[in-house]
């Protein structure tokens, strides 16, 4: 294969993402009508007994008659799934077993109504996510589906028939499928088949002529999906062409491109171009080709600026594109776009050169398959060329240094022909013509050629200060040295604008990078506004203030600055287009308004000051200014995302709380008050009972209300901590005391299981919160009562180790509960998910945020052969001195 019919890489990379025939999934197989009753179903049944003829092992998974006998026919003689069963609403349902289809074993199924909602309890809300997961399993599906149901032309269906259709199916799956079947029928015989009851039962098939079957509808909903399939088919006509680099165009759709030159004289052509578009009833494009000689031209620049805004403004789309050879250029990017007539200016005057073609008959005599269409323009509208467009000065200037660049190559010369011969000397000559062409550009090279030819010949070719040549031999090298020194010298200057091009080019890459780099780490608005500052106004030497809507969707801007006007911003934002300075609307604005479009919803406006450098009025810079915008818009969508996904977790995390404190209340606060009531009832009636009886249920109702009471301190606890945090009252104890009156609170609960306790009298002074501290303990000792048997020992042991001090409660109970010892310091947490054992899970939770207050941790670990012990970790600091006159008193 040759270069040339090679695929274009980046082109290839642009449609092998969305070519639906490569083999990666079961491939789908869509026949699309424009409504109900076309035939859709009676095709795609009969492509089915087909590829079952043909060995294809093809199945049923659900298809709707409505009752037609053909229809119902032709399901006989194939297998059909089982459907499942779905209880709703009272009723027994069936809807489509996606379970049982990828389970089946069959290459292909036939899946009804594309479109069709699934009954609650269904895997999928709808039937398309179903056939998404056949396809993805590998599974070939056959479906039906009509043009009203495509998300795209939903609400244009809507305003043509009057009736909005729920059920719809996004376009990406339209796109991709492997092949759309298109399945008309005139409205005429769509009708004569409704009034014979081929499309619906008589009752419903009347009132369908009423209201949806009409004759105007159904013509505008032929259209609809002649077009759409129409749409479809030229996407891929252009992956094809793509993927097999045919160069030539394929007229199978009219598309007009308009080629322009940077003059404000080109919007005639522009406006023509408009015209014949829209009597053709087609897509058009106008292009501008960038010569590197333009790059430069700030009058060509502006100009081209004013021709985007015209073309836009007409509804086309804009394009610019650098190359060197104009002709070249237009056929390429017309072939890439398959575009099927060029539409040219056609002026009287010719170019500058007798030699070169006007562009136009360069195109015809290369271009034997494009029509092209030329339109009359002025030749006081001719297109201005670069020497037109330079200011006079600076021709002056480059000239005259020129100039002096060959008269200082003379004086050189003419010292070093004393060492050298004639014909080394005039390679100074050449090299002045390269550098001259590089620095000072075409003009400057082509007028040292000349310069350098003649004083070559005047000062150095005999005779001398003659223009007169005896040697004939002089003539061919005079002619030779000019060719050599004018093409050197334009390769030279060419070679220097094409690298200024690329510098350009450059510089707005790398800026837009960092642009987006910057914002990419923005997760606050404030981040967003400071990257606009220090990033964005650097970028284009002016200042840009980002405009906001509030809580209330009103403007706001996000730092004050004079030339903001809030009306005009109010007006881009809410129509998304831009105005102000420069623009066709509210053009007598300070500043230029920019919508910030994101990819769900506007989310901002960008005033940007019109400076002396305002996007150096170049189309390039507006397009740099357009991708910040762009990107600060997707920041801005981002952290709104960012900030509802918080807010959402916030709620969810809200809502479980308020289910488990619910939970909690209704059963561990029940349980002691419902104890607490028999046992009172039981009291009110002392007949029959005993004294140590009536002891007992005392002791009883005692209990229940301690550990109803402990609870609801947790609980209040837990929202006093929660609101307001922890507050230490810090003075210094002995750990002895707070253990002593940990224990006093919960003998009675700790009975009969054995104390043990290990605390060196010559533990250091802890500084803690006395109240706090004797919580935890008392916790921690209550959860030993809970969760181990009567006969168990209990264990608090102290120790201090370097700059720490270790309390340690042990029990030789169960031991810790399977999974990670670290849940159980979670807020309603509990070892056993449902037990008869209170509590709501909040003891742990609320020791380990009294622990961190004071700087400590706490951890569990289990003990060998059984048991648990927790490890309480605070740190030790210098107590103060104890003066020995308050130790004898």
């Amino acid at each position: 294969m040759m270069t040339e019919d090679r695929p274009d890489p980046d082109a290839l990379l642009q449609v092998i993402g969305d070519d639906p025939h490569r083999p990666r999934r079961g491939q789908l197989k869509i026949f699309f009508g424009a409504c109900a009753g076309v035939g859709k179903t009676y095709a795609m049944l009969q492509a089915a007994h087909q590829l079952r003829a043909e060995g294809t092992a093809v199945a049923i998974g659900i298809v709707e008659t409505h009752g037609r006998e053909e229809t119902l026919a032709l399901t006989q003689g194939l297998p059909m799934l089982p459907r499942r069963e779905i209880q709703t609403n009272g009723r027994l349902a069936t809807e489509f077993d996606l379970d049982g289809a990828l389970t089946a074993g069959y290459q292909l199924l036939v899946v009804d109504e594309l479109a069709h909602s699934n009954l609650a309890g269904s895997r999928h809300a709808k039937r398309w996510q179903d056939v998404e997961e056949l396809l993805d399993a590998g599974i070939d599906v056959y479906t039906a589906l009509n043009v009203q149901h495509l998300d795209s032309l939903n609400d244009v269906v809507g305003g043509i028939v009057g009736i909005r259709v729920r059920e719809t199916v996004p376009d990406r799956i339209f796109d991709r499928a492997a092949d759309v079947v298109l399945v008309d029928l005139p409205p005429d015989d769509l009708l004569a088949r409704l009034s014979a009851g081929k499309v619906y039962l008589p009752p419903s098939a009347m009132q369908a002529r009423q209201h949806f079957f009409r004759r105007g509808n159904l013509i505008a909903l032929r259209e609809l999906a002649l077009r759409r399939v129409a749409d479809r088919v030229n996407a891929d006509v252009r992956v094809y062409r793509i993927s097999h680099a045919i160069r030539t165009v394929w007229p199978t759709r009219e598309l007009l491109m308009v080629c322009v030159s940077a003059d404000s004289a080109q919007e005639a052509l522009i406006r023509e171009g408009a015209r014949l578009a829209q009597q053709l009833q087609t897509q058009w494009v106008v292009l501008h080709v960038d010569p590197p000689h333009e790059s430069g031209d700030i009058k060509a620049q502006a100009a081209l600026l004013r021709l985007a805004a015209c073309a836009q403004h007409a509804g086309a789309d804009f394009v610019n594109i650098a190359g060197q050879d104009v002709a070249h250029a237009i056929l390429s990017y017309a072939r890439q776009r398959n575009a099927t007539k060029l539409i040219m200016g056609n002026t009287a005057a010719r170019s500058f050169l007798p030699f070169q073609s006007r562009l136009a008959e360069r195109i015809a005599r290369t271009n034997p398959e494009m029509g092209l269409v030329l339109l009359r323009i002025d030749a006081a509208q001719r297109p201005i060329r670069r020497w037109e467009l330079e200011k006079p000065a600076g021709h002056v200037k480059a000239l005259s240094i020129a100039t002096l660049a060959c008269i200082l190559i003379v004086a050189v010369a003419s010292q070093l022909l004393r060492f050298f011969d004639l014909s080394n000397v005039v390679m100074l000559f050449l090299i002045t013509v390269v550098f001259t062409s590089l620095r000072l550009g075409r003009l400057a090279g082509v007028w040292v050629s000349l310069l350098s030819v003649a004083f070559f010949d005047f000062f150095f070719v005999e005779p001398r200060f003659s223009f007169a040549v005896t040697d004939t031999q002089y003539v061919f090298t005079l002619g030779l040295m000019l060719a050599v020194a004018i093409i050197i010298g334009q390769l030279a200057a060419r070679l220097q604008r094409e690298a200024k091009g690329a510098r350009e080019g450059e510089r707005r890459a790398s800026a837009l990078v960092r642009v987006t780099r910057d914002l990419a780490g923005a997760i606050a608005v404030e981040q967003v506004v400071e990257v606009c500052r220090e990033t964005v106004e650097p970028l284009f030497g002016t200042q840009v203030v980002l405009i906001l809507p509030d809580s209330d969707g009103q403007l706001v801007a996000t730092r004050h600055a004079d030339f903001v006007e809030l009306s005009v911003a109010q007006w881009a934002f809410d129509h998304a287009e831009e105005a102000g300075h420069g623009t066709q609307t509210l053009n007598g604005a300070l500043a230029l308004y920019l919508p910030l479009e994101g990819p769900m919803a506007p989310r901002g406006v960008l005033a940007v000051e019109p400076g002396d450098t305002l996007l150096s009025g170049t189309p390039d810079s507006r397009r740099l200014l357009d991708a910040c915008c762009f990107a600060i818009a997707q920041a801005l969508e981002r952290i709104h995302f960012v900030d509802i996904a918080q807010d959402t977790i916030v709620r969810m995390e809200g809502e479980k709380m308020r289910n488990t404190l619910l939970s909690a209340v209704s059963h561990d606060l029940k349980t002691p008050l419902t104890a607490i009531r028999g046992l009172a009832e039981t009291l009110e009636h002392p007949g029959g009972l005993a004294e140590s009886e009536r002891t007992d249920i005392a002791r009883s109702i005692r209990i229940e209300s301690d550990e109803l009471r402990r609870l609801v301190s947790n609980l209040l606890d837990l929202a006093r901590i929660q609101s307001e945090g922890v507050r230490l009252h810090r003075e210094w104890h002995a750990l002895s005391e707070i253990v002593g009156c940990a224990l006093a609170r919960c003998t009675t609960a700790l009975q009969p299981r054995t104390l043990v306790t290990d605390l060196p009298p010559d533990l250091p002074l802890v500084e803690l919160d006395a109240v706090l501290m004797e919580r935890v303990l008392a916790n921690l000792l209550d959860n030993a009562a809970k969760y181990t048997p009567p006969d168990s020992t209990i264990r608090i042991r102290g120790l201090s180790s370097g700059d720490s001090m270790y309390l340690l409660v042990s029990d030789d109970g169960p031991g810790l509960p399977a999974g990670d010892p670290e849940r159980l310091f979670e807020s309603f947490t509990r070892g056993q998910k449902e037990s008869s054992i209170a509590g709501v899970g909040l003891g742990l939770g609320l020791c380990r945020t009294i622990i961190a207050a004071h700087g400590g941790s706490i951890s569990a670990k289990s003990r060998k052969p059984h048991g648990v012990t927790f490890e309480i970790r605070l740190p030790l600091r210098i107590p103060p001195a104890v003066d020995s006159d308050e130790v004898n008193a």
